[in-house]
């Protein structure tokens, strides 16, 4: 539809976008007359205007108000109008910082990726953590303290991955030493996916030189990756407050609240990751262009990561969830070169 506006419609849409993007507020004719350099009057202005309601592009909140856009506005608007902005070096330098993953898991490093990602944009940073399904290469219980463990898993892959577990108390340290070497001689060179079933037949008749008290350790350590090998992996949120930090009316305030609801129901979540990682680069899903967002006023950018054993395979999304209004601009270079790097950081690869 963009070829199919002249240059003075364009002109107008893209001022009406970004002037919703920085205040929220309808804009009107006089005010656009003031920004354009083209010496329109405020009456041409108008007739333009009305030609892009009548096209589905604005549409007005109120009579005798100023217009604002519409999703498919804003869409071409993206898609069309947009020029994005590069990332500032200090931007990329703290990205390059926060996602760095010396000394911490996978799930740790993309927890803070998704918070910096939050912080940035001033909305709510989306990642999705890869299931640990390769094929392992060292398991080991490390004792915390008193009834607490760490159990440290590394794949062949190179991903490490460490949880916390809960033991009972005044438990022996050679008891974690016996269900290190259990699982090391179970597990290694297989996935958890593929050990787990073996394991439990074996706890439970009993045909494994183990005692009930290793059997709990080893059936505990199990249990924590139950949710990274359940082929969604971890769905991790950060930011929700941010949403709630320029509402300017009780309307958008139920927008936020529909958008809150939406956000339990991770499956609507799923669905829109999953559309991400089945294209290439950035995706962007603008208001009532799907169900999650239909009643919500909101936007998703995301981008897929990539890693595994090649550094070539889809692994994950990171986004930014927002308002329809939030700041397209800096906000897709910033998801853009985050993923790049979570990719290069996961996968062994460079960006």
């Amino acid at each position: 539809m963009i070829t199919e506006l002249n240059d003075r419609s364009r002109d107008i849409l893209r001022l009406v976008v970004e002037a919703f993007v920085e205040t929220g507020e309808p804009v009107g004719s006089r005010t656009l007359s003031r920004r354009l350099d083209m010496g329109l009057s405020p009456a041409t202005i108008r007739n333009v205007m009305a030609d892009l309601e009548e096209a589905g592009l604005l549409y007005a909140p109120h009579t005798s108000a100023g217009r604002l856009p519409t999703d498919m506005g804003v869409r071409l608007f993206v898609d069309g109008l947009l020029q994005s902005g590069q990332l500032s070096s200090d931007d990329r330098a703290m990205i390059e910082r926060q996602c760095a993953t010396a000394g911490r898991s996978v799930t740790q490093m993309l927890e803070e990726t998704s918070t910096l990602m939050s912080g940035l944009s001033r909305c709510a940073g989306l990642v999705t953590a890869p299931k640990t399904d390769g094929v392992l290469k060292h398991i080991e219980f490390v004792p915390l303290g008193p009834g607490r463990a760490l159990v440290v898993m590394v794949t062949e892959s190179g991903m490490v991955e460490n949880r916390v577990i809960d033991l009972p108390m005044g438990l022996p340290s050679s008891t974690l030493i016996e269900a290190t070497n259990y699982l090391t001689a179970k597990l290694v060179g297989r996935s958890i996916a593929d050990a787990r079933s073996v394991i439990a037949d074996e706890i439970q008749a009993h045909r494994a030189q183990i005692d009930e008290l290793t059997a709990k350790v080893v059936e505990t350590g199990l249990a924590t990756w139950s949710d990274v090998t359940s082929g969604e992996g971890v769905l991790i949120v950060s930011g929700q407050s941010n949403l709630l930090e320029d509402v300017t009316a009780i309307a958008d305030l139920e927008r936020i609240r529909s958008l809150f609801s939406a956000l339990e129901a991770k499956e609507n979540l799923w669905k829109l990751l999953d559309a991400a990682e089945v294209a290439q680069g950035v995706q962007i899903f603008i208001g009532a262009e799907n169900d999650l967002f239909s009643l919500a006023g909101c936007s998703m950018i995301v981008a897929p990561y990539r890693g595994g054993e090649d550094g070539q395979k889809i692994v994950g999304a990171i986004g930014v969830l927002g308002p329809t209004r939030m700041n397209y601009a800096r906000i897709i270079p910033m998801v853009d070169y985050t993923a790049k790097v979570i990719g290069r950081l996961v996968g062994g690869t460079r960006t």
